[in-house]
């Protein structure tokens, strides 16, 4: 993922205590040609999240991201700003991959069995880094755009009308005009225009369409 994503351009999040630590990834992301960005401790990088309102967190990241975490550090741990990140439910969209001493391997990989994306081990292969950190973006980005499309799907649904949602509701279940019109005491005629209008409005063709996407956004849409 070298070059720009539609979403806006790739940034690796870089969470290390150690200044060279830090330098040393970023001078290697650039000459990758991808962005980055350095915080010396988890608490800055907890910080930075903090100052952003509920809906700008709701939307993070908006571009495809990934976060490289040092396990061990002076005051908050790696292993801690993880499960935060996993409180917060933005793991999907900001794969972790977790920088280990040897002596951490084993919280590392416990850690991938709880979400994280992935580990390496200091001293690390600049290569088979960066193989993983492309990896992760292109997760992040298929995450994101998964999200965006709930969210396209959920702001459709709002522009239904109650009786266009009845209507929906029963073209699921698999019911044909008639049948909808005599459940709801109406006209087949008004069954045909409510379900031509919910076609056009959710953009879709086909009663099979119409679940299959809902099913995407889930029960509570």
């Amino acid at each position: 993922m070298n070059s720009a994503s539609a979403l806006g351009l790739p940034i690796v999040y870089l969470v290390d205590d150690e200044d060279v630590v830090r330098d040393a990834l970023g001078w290697l992301l650039r000459s990758r040609r991808l962005l980055s960005e350095g915080f010396a401790s988890a608490e800055a990088f907890e910080a930075m999240l903090a100052g952003k309102s509920p809906q700008a967190l709701a939307d993070w990241p908006g571009a495809p991201s990934c976060l490289l975490l040092d396990v061990r550090m002076p005051g908050m741990s790696g292993l801690s700003l993880f499960e935060r990140l996993a409180e917060l439910g933005v793991l999907g969209a900001l794969p972790v991959i977790f920088l280990t001493g040897h002596g951490d391997v084993p919280t590392a990989v416990a850690a991938v069995k709880r979400g994280a994306f992935d580990f390496v081990e200091k001293p690390f292969s600049d290569n088979a880094l960066v193989d993983r950190i492309e990896q992760a973006l292109q997760r992040s980005e298929a995450a994101i755009r998964a999200r965006l499309g709930r969210e396209s799907v959920k702001r459709r649904l709002a522009e239904l009308t109650e009786r266009e949602r009845d209507v929906m509701r029963l073209v699921i279940e698999g019911r044909p005009n008639k049948l909808i019109a005599d459940a709801l005491d109406i006209s087949v005629r008004t069954v045909e225009v409510h379900r031509s209008r919910v076609f056009e409005k959710m953009d879709v063709r086909s009663a099979v369409e119409l679940a299959n996407l809902l099913r995407e956004v889930g029960p509570d849409a």
